[in-house]
């Protein structure tokens, strides 16, 4: 097993003085202002927004946030989502600053900030056992399972995560489980899933979006909330408490929310999200969740392939320690403290480049320099 760095976490930034916190506008900068290598980072941006990069895909939107303003933005294009039926040529759709952006796995950082307002307001312990009711016989195996096994993905179920290559008679776990049979209910589907490793070891990790919607069924029963309920929460203390505009979330039949892949908002929103966790969960002087909360979030446990997983969030092993929300096909929100610097980008890379996306978007925070 590849072992993981043994680093002290760095310190957060906090927001500079003078700069006043993004309210229905965001406060925006030259990044020259900031000593920016302009020409690079021009350039870094124009190849990221250049049709279908041969590496990098389509890109929808990225942004920039530097010491808490703005300083770049770009669109681009995407398919019309409701016209993919046309075949090869499909038809293209400019967007811009009002355009819905798809999380996808970046949800599952918003679930997870969602479990830690719940243990602030103390409706749960992290170490506690997950009152699942599959796993509720205390002779069952998984009965012991812990809301942090969860977070971590460590819970030892067993679970495939494949969206790409796959063939055979069985679908993996995960498309089943968003568009088959386990979409009715997700998180009962994901819990049904037999135990393989001991829950909590270095060895349960799997990735697994099942485990998401596990941890937000679960939520929502100790909360006590249905669909509305939860979407009520998630606004009320996410969203509305750092001015989103445009939030928009995905529930199952069952009336779980769907937190490991379908949140909806537009590009300044989603600088927003990527402040607050740059900020260590506070916002303009009101706690989110706990600047602890994000600590254990971003502290690498887990390899996966050449990124590390901690607790529902990501980070990279380097020094300037980035760290942040990953999704599918290279949706991606990107915190680096060193620079007090947030990436983003929105759109469609094949599954063999999001290295090489990942170290573009390295580039481009490498751009600013460290504080």
């Amino acid at each position: 097993m590849r072992p993981v760095p043994n680093r002290a976490l760095l310190p957060l930034p906090a927001q500079p003085d003078g700069v006043p916190w993004p309210e229905a506008e965001w406060p925006e900068a030259d990044p020259a202002e900031l000593g920016a290598d302009v020409a690079r980072l021009t350039d870094l941006l124009d190849e990221l927004v250049d049709g279908d990069h041969p590496v990098f895909g389509r890109t929808y939107a990225t942004a920039v946030v530097a010491r808490g303003r703005l300083v770049a933005e770009r669109f681009g294009e995407r398919v019309v989502q409701d016209l993919r039926s046309l075949g090869d040529d499909p038809p293209y759709e400019p967007l811009d600053g009002s355009s819905e952006l798809l999380s996808w796995s970046m949800a599952k950082s918003i679930t997870s900030l969602a479990v830690g307002i719940a243990a602030t307001d103390g409706a749960l312990d992290a170490g506690d056992p997950v009152p699942e009711p599959q796993w509720a016989d205390p002779a069952d195996p998984r009965h012991a399972i812990t809301w942090h096994d969860l977070l971590t993905m460590r819970p030892g179920l067993a679970w495939t995560e494949e969206y790409h290559d796959f063939s055979g008679d069985a679908l993996p776990d995960v498309i089943t489980m968003l568009f088959g049979e386990g979409a009715t209910d997700m998180g009962a589907y994901a819990a049904s899933m037999p135990l393989v490793a001991e829950p909590g070891s270095p060895e349960a990790f799997v990735y697994s979006s099942g485990t998401t919607n596990i941890i937000a069924a679960n939520l929502q029963r100790v909360l006590g909330l249905d669909a509305a309920g939860m979407d009520a929460f998630l606004r009320e203390r996410i969203f509305d408490a750092i001015g989103f505009t445009s939030f928009r979330a995905d529930y199952d039949p069952a009336g779980t929310f769907v937190g490991s892949s379908y949140v909806w908002a537009n590009l300044r929103d989603w600088c927003r999200f990527g402040l607050l966790f740059a900020r260590g969960g506070t916002w303009d002087g009101r706690k989110i969740v706990p600047a602890e909360w994000i600590d254990d979030a971003r502290t690498g446990r887990s390899w996966d392939e050449e990124i590390l997983h901690g607790a529902q969030w990501w980070t990279w092993d380097q020094d300037q320690m980035p760290f942040g929300a990953h999704g599918f096909e290279g949706q991606r929100i990107i915190a680096f403290p060193t620079r007090d610097v947030v990436v983003l980008r929105f759109g469609k890379t094949g599954p063999t480049n999001t290295t090489a996306l990942n170290a573009h978007l390295t580039a481009v925070a490498g751009c600013f320099p460290e504080l």
